[in-house]
């Protein structure tokens, strides 16, 4: 092989760039180790003569904003050394050459993952990918371009646009670029093995999902994506990209993702620090209302273990649908309306020679105090006898006392118990009531969750979560109008919402666009993406014929076709499972998943093939895995598990492994989802099921 004789322009610039980078984290190094000589020096100072400072802390207070100032800064130091370590690997990955308006020469930006100059202030050498100027390369072929920049639009001409794979600090390739994003590259970036963790998407970002991540007007964002269309990865970039822009008002801390489990956590859990962001909180929902339910019910159900009992009993699915619907909704508010007469006993209270009547105390709890909830109106009532009280007496009344006449007040409810409540409203409208159990033995099932949730927002005094900014839902198309009520009363910030609405969990696809508007207002703007990136063409069209898509944009990756097969039982449907897995092997995929239609299922799978993988010599403690619902890591090799847990995650092979005699609506849904986590090879298996009696 003959030795390359000269460097590129690029290359010569990628030197360039990375000799700056080992200066900076030299640098970097040398701040940090003053820093912390300092703070342990201010640490000493203040030991030695803490019993000397001024008596009115002035001077302890100033050494000790110096050593959160000098902490802080040590922070930021030991942030900046992370970036410039993660760059040394790839420092950009495209380059845009414009020529500004009314000037003759263009200027070469190179865009990377964050921005990187010579010095602290000094002219970038590399463009954070979220900057203005970033836009023109993910926005524009050659040609007139624009970017809105803080002075304003900035008009001008881009001359070429380059694009690079650097790895390791080693340019693998280069090459100049006609077209926005080139296919070729993108194919490359969709055709790699699959990974246990989500690929950020920066050097592939298309015109239509950048117009999404850089979208700041709107305060309610709901994407319509199809499976594979990259919606969480947009969702999660807009986030870095709203981080950037808006550092003053929005942190890492004010956000929170809803997310559908803790493997899909897991999974998205490095995107935001990939991009030179601090990670975000994030827990499912459901999660969310356990703990909100906690002084109600010690336990409840939660979504898994109604979508297992719609297979065991699918008769009794209605029921869930019932309770979660408008109507249902509608008869609940009568209820709140009739119980305020039925649930009051009023009369006199006294406390030390002060009195309140039962007719002051009805005027005050039906008039005054009339817009607070019911159950907490009548806190507002002893508080304002209290508050007379300790007037008259121009003394505060001692906390135990103070107790005890709130008590008084609370007395006059027949109950405040959610649980009791819910259940006399159930009864009412002939639905068998809850168990008549003590707390310790309570536990909702999952379609009495929200509902009491409601019920508990409507009925008591609640703060809506301020330090809440932004709040992603994904898979948007699980949630009912029902929880979508409750999170507009928990969370009145800015929101980006997403899902597929083909890849609903109910048997019935659902489509929350339509009722969305009536919920959140004009404030909502809709966007709906039909092209899919994820699957090769022949897995797409599989599962757009599963689900009767027509309106599908496929992106034209190619694969073999998909294998349909049908077996005696699943022990022979899973031989053929380790007769076609790739997993071992110079040419292997890195993940590959058994997914199966409920939890039994998965368990019995994973027993079973975790013998026959072992008679063939795999070492099933690292390439094998059962994933349920308790599973928190998403891990290489053969994953085991349900369709509803898989949601969100992709593999590089997957076998679907359904009996054959389901073809209810809630089976077709599930095969669909199954079908569509494969990125490369797809193998839909159906056995015989042996029944029952």
């Amino acid at each position: 092989m003959k030795r390359k004789e000269f460097m590129t322009e690029s290359e010569q610039y990628l030197a360039r760039v990375l000799t700056a980078l080992h200066r900076r984290i030299i640098e970097t190094d040398e701040s940090i180790a003053e820093g912390q000589k300092e703070i342990e020096s201010m640490h000493d100072y203040f030991w030695e003569n803490y019993t000397e400072m001024d008596q009115y802390g002035y001077e302890n207070f100033d050494n000790q904003q110096a050593l959160l100032a000098q902490v802080n800064a040590n922070q930021d130091e030991l942030q900046r050394r992370r970036r410039f370590r993660k760059m040394l690997d790839s420092p950009f990955f495209g380059r845009v050459d414009f020529c500004f308006e009314d000037e003759e020469t263009p200027e070469a930006f190179y865009i990377g993952i964050g921005n990187f100059a010579e010095k602290t202030g000094g002219i970038p050498l590399v463009y954070d990918w979220r900057a203005p100027i970033s836009s023109l390369f993910y926005d524009y072929d050659k040609g007139s371009a624009s970017y809105t920049a803080p002075t304003g639009e900035i008009t001008g001409e881009i001359t070429s646009k380059w694009q690079y794979k650097i790895r390791g600090g080693k340019m693998l390739y280069e090459f100049e670029s006609d077209i926005k994003i080139d296919d070729e590259i993108l194919k490359a970036e969709l055709g790699s093995n699959g990974e246990v963790q989500l690929k950020n998407i920066i050097r592939t970002i298309q015109k239509e999902q950048n117009a999404i991540i850089r979208n700041t007007k709107d305060r309610i964002l709901v994407i319509q994506g199809a499976a594979g269309s990259g919606k969480t990865s947009i969702a999660l970039h807009r986030i870095a990209y709203l981080l950037y822009h808006d550092r003053q008002n929005l942190k890492s801390s004010n956000i929170l993702v809803l997310s559908p489990n803790s493997v899909f956590a897991d999974y998205i859990s490095h995107i935001l620090p990939e991009l030179g962001e601090e990670n975000i909180r994030e827990m499912s929902f459901d999660l969310f209302a356990y703990r909100e339910l906690k002084d109600t019910v010690p336990d409840c159900e939660d979504r898994y273990d109604q979508i297992e009992r719609s297979f065991a009993h699918p008769a009794k699915r209605n029921l869930y649908l019932e309770k979660q619907s408008k109507e249902f909704l509608n008869r609940m508010e009568r209820f709140f309306l009739e119980m305020e007469d039925e649930l009051m006993r009023f009369r006199d209270v006294e406390y030390k020679g002060f009195c309140k009547t039962e007719k002051e105390i009805i005027q005050l709890f039906y008039f005054k105090f009339m817009d607070i909830p019911l159950l907490s109106r009548m806190e507002a009532v002893a508080e304002y006898f209290i508050d007379e009280v300790e007037t008259l007496r121009d003394a505060d009344l001692p906390e135990e006392e103070r107790n005890s006449v709130i008590e008084k007040f609370l007395g006059m409810y027949e109950t405040r118990d959610l649980y009791v409540l819910y259940s006399h409203f159930l009864k009412r409208e002939g639905y068998p009531g809850l168990p008549r159990v003590s707390y310790e033995k309570r536990k909702l099932r999952y379609e009495d969750v929200y509902p009491v949730l409601y019920m508990k927002y409507s009925l008591l005094k609640q703060t809506a979560d301020r330090s809440i900014k932004h709040l992603v839902v994904d898979e948007m198309q699980d949630y009912s109008r029902l929880q979508y009520l409750i999170l507009k009363k928990i969370f009145p910030c800015r929101m980006t919402i997403l899902g597929d609405k083909a890849q609903t969990m109910d048997e019935q696809q659902q489509d929350v666009l339509q009722f969305l508007p009536g919920i959140f207002g004009k404030d909502i703007r809709k966007i709906v993406m039909n092209k899919s990136y994820r699957n090769t063409v022949e897995i797409a069209e599989y599962a757009s014929w599963l689900a009767g898509i027509t309106d599908m944009e496929l992106f034209q990756r190619h694969g073999q076709p998909v294998t349909e097969q049908s077996y005696s039982d699943m022990e022979n449907a899973l031989r053929h499972v380790i007769e076609y897995l790739s997993i071992l092997g110079e040419d292997s995929f890195e993940t590959a998943a058994v997914i199966t239609r409920t939890e039994a299922e998965a368990l019995s799978a994973y027993a079973l093939l975790k013998e026959m993988m072992e008679q063939k010599g795999y070492d099933t403690e690292n390439q094998l895995s059962y994933l349920d619902r308790n599973s928190s890591r998403f891990r290489k090799g053969l994953t085991i598990t349900t369709f509803y847990l898989a949601k969100g995650l992709e593999f590089d092979q997957v076998f679907s492994v359904f009996p054959k005699n389901d073809k209810t609506p809630l089976a077709k849904q599930a095969r669909y989802i199954a079908a569509t986590r494969a990125l490369h090879q797809l193998y839909m298996f159906e056995y015989r099921k042996k029944r029952t009696n």
